[in-house]
């Protein structure tokens, strides 16, 4: 839907309000995204539903690369006075799609929605922590991927004097990390969703820091390369983030059965609320890349730099790490198999 009415739309000197209304339809994508996962939570064993969910959320991400080199593709080939032809490319591989998965995906009986859902997740203290946690990985995977290119060129102006010359090096990121998706997630299943997620916060806070010594000094390799390491290391925790969230349930299940509770409703309470975190730990998600995005417009408005935008992440990463330390890994708290 919101494709066809961007393809609709779009052309040279279009309305920053035409298009402002024609990008709220993407949400119904984000809603397909989100039921998909809940999908792939059901359909997994606990064992691997942290490489499934990585796998999934992976392949999903991978459209943003794909639109990225889609697009410099058009521009080197038709020029800026044609961008429907992005358009035109992705409309019959969403129909084919669309028309592969219509007679497979409603194949399970234990997926099916869920009135009351949302009411009992927004009731969860674990639904608030876990997306707070998610805006650090998806979060920050979202908003560097819209903001690499114009940091570039604000940065580096010299070396990216058009658009089109930042997009030649915009995709490697999102690329790269959204093929260790599923890397994060198998490393959350051996590991633990939280002691990985930790350690990816701990790894995302010294690579800001990494990247804002690389802009100061004016390093474009080192800054580069670092850059593309933050997208990596988002594509790992956000893999490690989503396993966490069935696991909370799944100890929560454990605890209900010991204390004589019906296992069989207890799984279907996990099954159900787990789904309903993961639609809304996805959507917070999203909004955490509007947020790096203002962080670096803001940063650039004031001080002319990204510098205290880097400043930001760094220490929300940094509370990223507390909060998983003191919610998840705590000895006294920590919910056991998370």
């Amino acid at each position: 839907m919101s494709t066809i009415a961007t393809a609709v739309v779009l052309e040279p000197g279009v309305s920053c309000t035409t298009l402002l209304v024609v990008s709220c339809l993407a949400g119904v994508g984000g809603g397909n995204f989100a039921s998909a996962m809940a999908n792939v939570n059901a359909f997994h064993p606990d064992r691997l539903k942290g490489w499934a969910l990585g796998l999934n959320a992976g392949g999903g991400d991978l459209g943003v690369p794909v639109v990225q080199l889609v697009g410099l593709l058009v521009l080197a080939t038709a020029g800026v006075e044609h961008p429907r032809i992005v358009l035109c490319v992705h409309v019959p591989l969403i129909v084919v799609a669309a028309v592969g998965a219509a007679p497979l995906v409603d194949d399970l009986t234990t997926a099916r929605n869920q009135p009351r859902a949302l009411r009992e997740a927004a009731r969860e203290p674990h639904t608030y922590v876990m997306s707070f946690l998610h805006t650090g990985t998806s979060g920050s995977f979202t908003g560097f991927g819209f903001a690499f290119g114009q940091v570039l060129q604000n940065r580096f102006g010299e070396d990216f004097a058009t658009p089109r010359a930042a997009a030649s090096l915009t995709w490697l990121g999102p690329l790269l990390g959204s093929l260790v998706r599923p890397l994060g997630g198998s490393l959350a299943d051996r590991f633990g969703g939280a002691r990985t997620t930790l350690w990816t916060f701990v790894a995302m806070a010294a690579g800001a820091a990494v990247v804002l010594t690389a802009s100061r000094v004016g390093s474009l390799p080192l800054f580069v390369v670092r850059f593309v390491r933050l997208f990596v290391l988002s594509g790992i925790g956000k893999g490690s983030t989503y396993e966490m969230i069935p696991a909370v349930f799944r100890t929560q299940t454990r605890q209900a059965v010991a204390a004589g509770g019906d296992p069989a409703a207890a799984d279907r309470r996990a099954l159900r609320t787990s789904g309903a975190l993961i639609g809304i730990a996805g959507a917070v998600g999203a909004l955490g890349g509007v947020l790096v995005d203002l962080a670096f417009r803001q940063s650039f408005l004031t001080t002319g730099s990204g510098d205290a935008a880097y400043l930001v992440f760094i220490g929300f990463h940094a509370a990223c790490v507390v909060v998983t330390r003191v919610v998840h890994l705590r000895p006294t708290a920590r919910p056991a198999g998370v």
